[in-house]
């Protein structure tokens, strides 16, 4: 039986869920503050913590570094620019049996993952050649 969530869990995931995207905790912030929901910054971002720890929702570092979160539905793979901070979605994944053998030889519970690779979009790369 999974553990009973809290008002503000319950809340976080519903903005989640709803917004359709992954958000920053400030964006997440600003937006239950629009939505008149009085959850303090420092609640949102502790329980995205304990949501996160959970397997819950999972955190991606944007190259700023800052985080954003979105509910874990499925692993997710991108290539992320440097330059621009332009993300795109790679749809197959390339380290599925990588982590079935993982979670069996380590007896390893795995939530989700995130493969990411870095570099600069062709966008970028052609005003890095000027």
């Amino acid at each position: 039986m999974p553990p009973r969530r809290t008002r503000s869990q319950a809340i976080i995931l519903d903005a989640l869920r709803a917004s359709g995207r992954s958000l920053s905790a400030q964006e997440l912030f600003l937006e239950l503050r629009q939505r008149q929901t009085p959850l303090g910054l420092a609640t949102v971002y502790r329980t995205l913590d304990h949501l996160r720890i959970h397997g819950q929702v999972q955190a991606r570092p944007l190259p700023s570094g800052e985080l954003v979160y979105s509910l874990v539905q499925q692993d997710q793979h991108y290539l992320t620019c440097l330059h621009c901070g332009t993300s795109i979605e790679i749809e197959q994944c390339p380290v599925q049996p990588l982590e079935t053998e993982l979670q069996e030889c380590y007896h390893f519970k795995v939530f989700y993952h995130t493969l990411e690779f870095f570099g600069l979009c062709a966008k970028c790369q052609v005003m890095a050649q000027r």
